[in-house]
């Protein structure tokens, strides 16, 4: 299957967002999809998400995060990544869900790193290792990042 739907869901496992997806590569532990923002301009600090940019979206099932190359619609070039702290995504035939915990890393196309939404993250109803876990992955994050290792 070469689409997919996606499920945003929030930390309780209820649906925040759907979008549809083109599968770009499977791999048995993650899955590649491309896909085009559907929503007006959203502003989270250090740059503005706009209608019709490119999103090449990696998801694993094994990690507690997903990464989002952001790709400028009127440009064409990379703005940089947006990664996700989540519990590890499900991943089937024709839909991917995952748990979003709130906390977010945007990685600038120059490696420059802002952690974003630490208190909602703050706020959730998480278990002392889910925290721990989460913890972990946004210092994984930030390292990949500033080793200018993230996906593309």
């Amino acid at each position: 299957m070469n689409r997919v739907t996606v499920y945003k869901l929030d930390e309780q496992g209820r649906e925040v967002w759907q979008y549809p997806a083109r599968v770009l590569e499977r791999r048995e532990d993650s899955i590649r999809l491309e896909a085009y923002f559907d929503r007006g301009e959203v502003d989270i600090g250090p740059v503005v998400l706009e209608w019709g940019d490119r999103f090449v979206e990696t998801f694993y099932s094994q990690r507690w995060y997903n990464v989002f190359a952001v790709y400028g619609r009127a440009t064409g070039k990379l703005k940089g990544w947006y990664c996700n702290v989540s519990r590890p995504a499900e991943i089937a035939d024709d839909t991917v869900r995952c748990d979003d915990l709130a906390l977010d890393v945007w990685v600038s196309a120059r490696g420059e790193t802002t952690t974003l939404d630490e208190d909602e993250f703050g706020a959730l109803s998480l278990s002392p290792r889910e925290r721990e876990l989460s913890r972990a992955a946004l210092s994984h994050i930030v390292s990949l990042g500033q080793k200018a290792q993230l996906p593309t």
